[in-house]
């Protein structure tokens, strides 16, 4: 089964500094995908002016990945760890109640194109902790690239619960196919370009939901990026 989260279905909210997507809207509690999609609980697109801060969330156990797709990203925490984050770079941050934290845009001229994603732990009262790591464009393109998982395989960020992310560049007519382990979903959000998915076109800012499916198995129409999550355990949108 696919469920879709068309681009212009997301909260959309635009201000003097920043605009905002939200695929994931915890206040609207007639959508059933309030509350996200198993493990995945906040995907939010943000575009930020100079200077200009990361949407506030209510804080509790999770671990936020932030994805710089364009310009710089200014981190800080209440534990004093502090740092910026490029483009083209990842970075996992495991919060735990009481911990604070803010990021804004680092640049004094240029807007920054950022997406933040929240996973819900396997466990509680995890120890705060951070890092980034940069994955090249040569390393995403043509291939579904682990960029964070349980087991930090290949190299990606070390994330505590049961959910893969994967960061793909796709030329014109190239496929990929992810498998899906029985009882294991998958999440796709298009960050650019057009592609399909068995037989459901997919714009910028298009989302899919793949429940009890074999495979994601997506074809570029033209010049695509995506962002592909692969969870398992908790029922997709409870």
């Amino acid at each position: 089964m696919i469920t879709l989260r068309r681009a212009e279905e997301r909260h959309h909210d635009r201000r003097r500094d920043q605009e905002i997507w939200l695929t994931f809207y915890a206040q609207d509690r007639a959508d059933p995908l309030a509350d996200g999609f198993g493990a995945l609980e906040i995907l939010d697109e943000d575009r930020l002016s100079p200077g200009a801060g990361v949407a506030r969330h209510p804080h509790h156990d999770a671990d936020v990945l932030t994805y710089v797709r364009e310009g710089t990203l200014a981190y800080e925490d209440s534990m004093g760890r502090s740092g910026v984050i490029q483009a083209g770079e990842f970075h996992r941050m495991t919060a735990g109640r009481g911990l604070r934290h803010r990021e804004r845009n680092a640049s004094r001229t240029a807007w920054a194109h950022v997406f933040q994603i929240w996973l819900r732990p396997s466990q509680a009262e995890i120890e705060p902790s951070h890092e980034q790591k940069r994955f090249s464009v040569a390393e995403r393109r043509g291939v579904l690239r682990v960029v964070a998982s349980p087991d930090a395989r290949r190299g990606s960020l070390r994330v505590h619960q049961d959910a893969l992310t994967f960061s793909a560049l796709l030329d014109p007519g190239q496929h990929v196919v992810h498998e899906l382990s029985p009882g294991r979903s998958a999440w796709l959000h298009l960050v650019q370009g057009e592609a399909t998915l068995a037989d459901v076109v997919l714009a910028t800012g298009d989302g899919a939901g793949l429940t009890a499916e074999r495979a994601v198995s997506l074809t570029a129409q033209e010049e695509t990026e995506i962002l592909l999550f692969d969870v398992g355990g908790s029922r997709p949108g409870s």
